[in-house]
C-alpha cells in the first residue's frame, strides 16, 4: 500500500511544512510506502517563469481593459508598464533566492535590474524618517543580504499582480483563506469548487496529475494546516476522484482539528472520504488497517465520514473510538523530507530586521520537542483542544538522535522546534546533551517568558547553538496578564528577554491588543511598555495581533468571566473558530491598531523611540501613566541582583 502525503498551496516558501515530513517517517517506520510531495512551492515556482508571466499579462489585459492608465491599481501599472524587464529577470530572481545563482547579488543591488513596484515604496518611506536605510542595514558587505531583500520586494509585487489581476484566491502565504476560516457554511468553497478554475487552479491540476502517475498511491492524504489551504486540498481532493474515483481521500492537519470539529454538511466528502482530528500518527494508521481489512469501520479513531440514518439519508459522522490511544513521542520516529524538493525553495527577507526575517529565511528541518503545552491555563488559548491540552514529550537523547537522522538526510544544520511552548527542563536537557555529543546545530523555538530562563540558563542555551526564541507578551499591562493567566508579569518579561539578548539570542514578542474589558490607557500604556523593552535591548521584533475570541478557549466557553457577552452565531455545518462579542468597554479598537503597528514598525528599524505616544495614532489618545525609566531600572536591578 502507497501513501501520498501532500501540502496543499499556499505556505512558507523558504521550508516545507513539517506535517508530511512527520507522517512519511512515522508510517516508514511502521513498515508502509509513504511518499510526500509539496505542490505548494511547486506551484508558486510554476508562476514565477517567463512564460507564465505572459499567460499573467493575457489575463491582466483582460481584466483590466475597460481601465485607463492612471486608473489601474499601482502593481498592474507597473507590471503592464515594466513587462518586458519582469519577463527577462523573473526566473533569475528566483534562481538567486534559492540560493543557486549568488553573483547575481551585485546586479540587482544597483536598484537596475529589477523593476520597482510598490512593493519598493517602504525603502523610501523609511529613507523619508532616518536617511539611507539600506547602507544602515547592510553596509557595504551586506551584498547578499540586501540583494536578497530586493528580490523579495520584487517577489511581493509580482505576487500582487496575480492576486489583483488573475487570482483573487492567491498569496504567497495562504490561497482563498476567506472562504474557509470561521466559515459556518460551506457555500462559498463549494461555489469555488463547482465553478471555473481559476489560473493557479488549473497549474494545480498538472502538478497533482503528474505526482499520481509518477507515484500510483493507493491513498492520498492532505494536510490543511492553515484556512488558506483548504481551498487547495480540496482542489487536489477533486483532481484526484477526477483521475480515480475510487481512491481515498484523507484530510487533516492543524486547521480541522480546529475548526471543523461541529463539522454537518456532507457535501465536504463529494471531495474526501475521511477527516482525521487532532494528532495524526494513531487515526491515520488505523485508517490504513481499516483499507487493508484488519478493523472495522468502527474502530476508527476520531475519523469523520458519510455515513446513512435509518431512512437511507446521508448524515456526517464522528467514530472516536478512545480505546486505541494516541502514539507516544518517543514511538513517533524521526521526519523524513524524502521526497520534497529541498533545494527549490527560497530565502527571503520580508524586513530589515534580524529577528523578524528568521521565519522566511533559510531552510529549517521542523522538530517537536514536546506534543501540547506544559502551562496550557492562557484564558485566550485553545486549550481545551488535543494540540493544546495533551501533553507529552521524548526524552533528550531521543531528540538528539532525530536531529543527526535529520543531518545525515538533509545536509541542513538549522532546527526550528515548531512546539506550542518549549518545556524548560526539557529544553535544558536537550540543551546539555547536544553539547555533550558535540552536535553542532542552529535553532530556534517558541517559549514562555517565565523566570526558569536565568542569565546562565539563557548562555547555556546558546551555547548548544539557540539563535532565537519568541515568546507571548500579549499585553503589556500586568492587570490583563493575570486575567489572561500568563503566569509572568512585565517586569519579569523585561528581565527574561533582556538575559536572552544579553546572550547573543534574538527575541521576538507576540503582542495582542483588543482583549477584554482592555482600556484605551491600558493600550497607550502599552505601547510605551514595549517601546521601552525595544529600547532598552530585551527584544528586536514583534508583531501586534487583534485579540480574537475563539470558540474552544475560555474566553470562549465562559464569556461572562471576563466581562464580555457573545454574540448570537449562525449554526454551524461546517467552520467554526472566532466568535464575535461585545465588550461594554466601548474602547476604539480599530483606531488604536492602526497607531500600534506604524510605532513598531519604526521600532523594529531602530527609529522613532524618541516621539511621543501621541505621535502614532490619528486621534488624540490619554497620555501614558508609565515611567520612563521602568524597564531599565527593572533590568538594572535584576542584573545587581544576578551579581550579588
Amino acid at each position: 500500500m502507497t501513501v501520498l502525503l501532500m501540502t496543499p498551496p499556499m505556505t512558507q516558501l523558504n521550508t516545507p511544512y513539517p506535517a508530511t515530513a512527520y507522517l512519511t517517517g512515522f508510517l516508514r517506520s511502521r513498515g508502509y510506502d509513504a511518499v510526500q510531495r509539496d505542490p505548494a512551492i511547486e506551484l508558486f515556482l510554476e508562476m514565477m517563469t517567463a512564460p507564465a508571466l505572459e499567460i499573467i499579462r493575457q489575463h491582466v489585459e483582460e481584466n483590466f481593459e475597460h481601465l485607463e492608465d492612471d486608473e489601474l491599481p499601482d502593481a498592474i501599472f507597473t507590471f503592464l508598464a515594466e513587462f518586458d524587464r519582469y519577463h527577462l529577470t523573473v526566473e533569475s530572481a528566483i534562481r538567486f533566492l534559492q540560493g543557486k545563482d549568488p553573483s547575481l547579488a551585485m546586479r540587482i543591488n544597483t536598484r537596475r535590474f529589477l523593476p520597482e513596484g510598490p512593493a519598493f515604496d517602504a525603502i523610501a518611506q523609511m529613507e523619508a524618517v532616518s536617511g539611507d536605510v539600506l547602507q544602515a542595514a547592510f553596509g557595504n558587505l551586506g551584498v547578499q543580504d540586501k540583494a536578497k531583500y530586493l528580490a523579495t520586494l520584487f517577489i511581493n509585487d509580482l505576487s500582487s499582480v496575480i492576486t489583483q489581476g488573475v487570482d483573487p484566491y492567491f498569496e504567497v502565504s495562504r490561497y482563498g483563506e476567506r472562504l474557509a476560516a470561521a466559515n459556518p457554511s460551506f457555500d462559498d468553497l463549494y461555489n469555488t469548487l463547482t465553478g471555473e478554475p481559476s489560473f493557479s487552479s488549473e497549474i494545480l491540476e498538472q502538478l497533482v496529475e503528474h505526482y499520481l502517475e509518477d507515484t500510483q498511491p493507493s491513498v492520498v492524504a492532505l494536510t490543511v494546516p492553515f484556512p488558506g489551504n483548504m481551498l487547495g486540498a480540496l482542489r487536489i481532493a477533486q483532481t484526484c476522484k477526477a483521475i480515480n474515483p475510487d481512491i481515498p481521500i484523507v484530510l487533516g492537519g492543524g486547521f480541522v482539528n480546529t475548526e471543523l470539529r461541529a463539522l454537518k454538511d456532507p457535501r465536504v466528502f463529494e471531495f474526501v472520504d475521511f477527516i482525521c482530528l487532532d494528532d495524526g500518527e494513531r487515526p491515520l494508521i488505523t485508517l490504513l488497517e481499516y483499507f487493508e481489512g484488519k478493523r472495522e469501520v468502527d474502530e476508527l479513531v476520531r475519523t469523520y465520514f458519510l455515513a446513512e440514518d435509518e431512512h437511507g439519508q446521508p448524515y456526517v459522522h464522528l467514530n472516536q473510538n478512545s480505546e486505541l490511544h494516541d502514539i507516544p513521542q518517543s514511538e513517533v520516529g524521526a521526519p523524513i523530507y524524502d521526497g520534497l524538493p529541498l533545494d527549490e525553495y527560497l530565502s527571503l527577507c520580508e524586513m530589515l530586521n534580524p529577528m523578524h526575517r528568521i521565519w522566511s529565511d533559510g531552510r529549517w528541518n521542523k522538530l517537536t520537542i514536546a506534543h501540547g503545552c506544559y502551562w496550557r491555563k492562557c484564558s485566550f488559548c485553545d486549550v481545551s483542544l488535543d494540540y493544546i491540552d495533551r501533553y507529552d514529550t521524548a526524552g533528550a537523547d531521543i531528540l538528539v538522535d532525530r536531529i543527526e537522522a535529520l543531518i545525515a538526510e538533509t545536509g541542513q544544520t538549522g532546527f526550528h522546534f515548531v512546539d506550542e511552548a518549549l518545556p524548560p527542563k526539557t529544553l535544558f536537557a536537550f540543551a546539555k546533551r547536544l553539547i555533550e555529543r558535540n552536535v553542532v546545530i542552529s535553532w530556534w523555538g517558541n517559549i514562555r517568558f517565565e523566570r526558569t530562563f536565568s542569565p546562565a540558563r539563557c548562555q547555556l542555551l546558546a551555547d548548544s547553538g539557540c539563535i532565537a526564541v519568541s515568546g507571548g507578551l500579549e499585553v503589556a499591562s500586568d492587570r490583563l496578564l493575570k486575567l489572561m493567566k500568563k503566569g509572568v508579569s512585565v517586569e519579569r518579561v523585561a528581565q527574561v528577554t533582556k538575559a536572552f539578548s544579553d546572550a547573543g539570542i534574538l527575541v521576538h514578542a507576540y503582542l495582542m491588543y483588543g482583549f477584554p474589558t482592555q482600556t484605551e490607557q491600558e493600550t497607550v500604556d502599552s505601547l510605551e511598555m514595549v517601546r521601552q523593552l525595544m529600547q532598552q535591548g530585551c527584544f528586536q521584533s514583534a508583531y501586534w495581533h487583534r485579540f480574537v475570541a475563539t470558540a474552544h478557549s475560555p474566553i470562549g466557553m465562559n464569556p461572562e468571566q471576563f466581562g464580555i457577552t457573545l454574540d448570537d452565531r449562525p449554526e454551524v455545518f461546517f467552520a467554526e473558530n472566532d466568535v464575535e462579542f461585545t465588550d461594554p468597554t466601548g474602547t476604539d479598537h480599530d483606531m488604536l491598531g492602526e497607531g500600534l503597528r506604524k510605532a513598531l514598525y519604526n521600532y523594529m528599524h531602530g527609529i522613532g523611540f524618541e516621539q511621543p505616544m501621541s505621535f502614532w495614532f490619528n486621534q488624540p489618545v490619554c497620555r501614558t501613566t508609565m515611567k520612563k525609566d521602568m524597564i531599565a531600572k527593572a533590568v538594572t536591578n535584576f542584573i545587581l541582583s544576578q551579581e550579588e
